[in-house]
């Protein structure tokens, strides 16, 4: 399985981004997907995921200015980041995994940069 990802970038505060993921290979339509991010000194913590069936899951930093969406048929999931704020600046990394089984067992996307000034 691989995890393609894109987007990302600088952005001042009050922007947006999108981010996407485009998983190939043996993916699992069970599969969770979702997105991490990592800042400098610190652990990568979840932003967001998403079932199968379009249950989601937020941060509480992120909630109601993230919005993730997935397309089973595509094997593709998007993270639209509105209101971003400089505590968002951060490696975000897309992620595959089984519903039982925890995220860092999963597959990773190769992280993309999300920068935002203030």
């Amino acid at each position: 399985v691989q995890l393609q990802a894109s987007g990302g970038g600088l952005v001042q505060a009050g922007g947006s981004l999108r981010l996407s993921c485009a998983a190939s290979g043996s993916i699992r339509t069970v599969d969770v997907m979702g997105y991490y991010r990592q800042a400098p000194g610190n652990q990568r913590r979840l932003v967001a995921t998403i079932t199968s069936g379009g249950n989601t899951n937020y941060a509480d930093s992120v909630q109601g200015r993230f919005t993730i969406s997935r397309d089973n048929a595509k094997n593709t999931v998007w993270l639209q980041m509105n209101s971003l704020k400089p505590e968002d600046t951060a490696v975000y990394y897309c992620n595959s995994h089984h519903p039982f089984r925890p995220a860092s067992g999963g597959y990773w996307g190769q992280g993309t940069q999300v920068t935002v000034s203030s």
